[in-house]
């Protein structure tokens, strides 16, 4: 029944599209994760609209698409692009940008729309779009030169104009380990990233991380993900070595088996550890690292002003691969697809007839488990327990909006975890109750838990074998008495016989 009702939902969906289209005439195309319509309008003449026409919209409930958004949006201006970003499932991500033929109507729509009730208690937020065509990349060795970056960078990326050391500096000319690539527009830009932010990229034998170039999205790269460590090396140890160069310089440090995540306060921080830690040894062994951003943190909104406005969302070009197109054409939607695919997230295409086989979870490295419930239920399996179960709370939040809390049960210690903060995502909840299930305390309580049950098992052999032992000396006992007795009456009788 669910797959029928999806598969009306969907059928539905398209053909609310392709009325929009019909009735508007705008043609619709979906690449790199979004959908665009228009861009430009049907008998547009001229350059696209100047920088100022583009607002971003936020907060969108996940059930609404261009069939609803546009005509709300037409009510500002004539709208020359809109483009909805886009999940994988088809599902929007929560955002979208809209570019109107002039910027009156950009500002008109700001103050329309923003914090516009489009559902009951769902408010959306509209904010003007600032065209960012920077990208930020990190850490580059030190010797590089800024004519050596831009070639490297024109050889994974298009559209390259410029390479820019640290702005703020007053020598423009140094490289002091990270750099600014300046695009010829923020299509370009976006693009770039999208084939970029995956995860990390090699160049000149390093790992190096891409994000949009704003000063907001440079601090949050301040974590190294630390590789290829002895099992007994303590996060002592660890802070000790990654602060040497700075003592106090390191926030915290979380070790999980042979890796490791340093927190440090701030990116210049982070940067420096990179370029002095990378390839040391610590007890033994030869380390790897990158420099990474702490889980949960996404980049700016390609340059976007969002700050304190609660809008969630990522790059313009984030989402599924291929490019899906949509014509109007005796009143079906066609679907051009081409052949091409973009890696998102370490993920690779399923060819038809690969060869798939029943999996353990124990036979997998911890290293290919990035989240916390994974590497709980690997701890789990691992004892040959049940898996963890987690139950849902919530407590209503200042604006209305749920606050979540999951609490964890390991059945098989009879040990409970409760995290000691609240959540808006349902993922992030039980993210961090696995967490504090797997903190250290957490851990050494599993390791009480099982010593726990061990001393109770061996109490109740105890008393299972010692009822027999009581047994065994009360009847002995009894006997004994009888055996006492007899001999006493007997030696009467004999007495009195005599």
């Amino acid at each position: 029944m669910d797959s029928e009702y999806a598969f009306k939902a969907s059928i539905a969906k398209e053909m609310a599209l392709l009325t929009l289209m019909e009735k508007t005439g705008y043609n619709m195309v979906q690449e790199n994760g979004q959908r665009k319509y228009g861009g430009p309008p049907p008998d547009w003449e001229g350059p696209p609209p100047p920088r100022g026409c583009e607002v971003f919209v936020g907060k969108i409930p996940r059930d609404i698409y261009e069939d609803e958004l546009v005509p709300l949006f037409g009510k500002a201006g004539e709208i020359y692009e809109f483009r909805l970003m886009l999940e994988f499932s088809g599902e929007n991500r929560g955002y979208a940008f809209v570019m109107y033929t002039n910027r009156e109507a950009a500002q008109r729509a700001i103050q329309m729309l923003d914090n516009y009730q489009i559902r009951p208690r769902k408010f959306i937020g509209v904010c003007v779009s600032l065209d960012n065509c920077r990208l930020l990349i990190c850490p580059i060795p030190k010797d590089k030169q800024k004519e050596q970056i831009m070639e490297e960078m024109k050889k994974v990326t298009d559209g390259v104009v410029d390479v820019i050391f640290d702005p703020s500096s007053t020598d423009k000319t140094t490289n002091p380990g990270f750099a600014f690539v300046e695009y010829e527009s923020h299509k370009a830009a976006a693009i770039a990233r999208r084939k970029l932010i995956p995860g990390p990229f090699q160049l000149w034998g390093q790992s190096i991380q891409a994000d949009w170039g704003e000063p907001e999205v440079m601090q949050h790269f301040r974590v190294l993900y630390v590789q290829n460590l002895m099992p007994n090396t303590t996060e002592d140890t660890l802070r000790r070595e990654f602060s040497r160069f700075k003592p106090g310089s390191v926030e915290f440090v979380k070790k999980l088996t042979d890796f490791a995540f340093i927190h440090y306060r701030s990116f210049d921080d982070a940067l420096t550890a990179f370029s002095l830690m990378n390839g040391a040894q610590i007890d033994g062994a030869t380390v790897s690292m990158t420099l990474t951003k702490p889980r949960g943190i996404k980049g700016g909104v390609s340059g976007r002003k969002q700050q304190n406005r609660g809008y969630q969302g990522n790059n313009g070009t984030a989402g599924g691969g291929g490019v899906l197109a949509f014509h109007r054409n005796n009143g079906r939607m066609m679907a051009a697809a081409r052949d091409e695919y973009h890696l998102d997230r370490r993920m690779f295409p399923l060819v038809p007839g690969t060869p798939l086989t029943p999996t353990s979870l124990l036979s997998l490295s911890q290293t290919q488990m990035c989240s916390a419930i994974s590497l709980l239920d690997f701890y789990c399996s691992l004892n040959q327990w049940a898996q963890p179960e987690y139950h849902l709370y919530s407590t209503p939040g200042q604006d209305g909006t749920p606050l979540l809390l999951c609490k964890v049960v390991i059945s098989a210690t009879w040990t409970t975890y409760l995290p000691d903060k609240l959540c808006l995502l349902l993922e992030d909840a039980k993210e961090l109750a696995a967490q504090t299930a797997l903190l250290p305390a957490s851990a050494s309580g599993l390791t009480i838990s099982c010593a726990f049950i061990a001393c109770f098992l061996l109490y109740r052999l105890a008393i299972f074998f010692s009822g027999y032992v009581i047994l065994f000396i009360y009847y002995g006992c009894v006997t004994f008495i009888y055996f006492i007795i007899i001999i006493i009456i007997i030696i009467i009788i004999i007495i009195l016989y005599i």
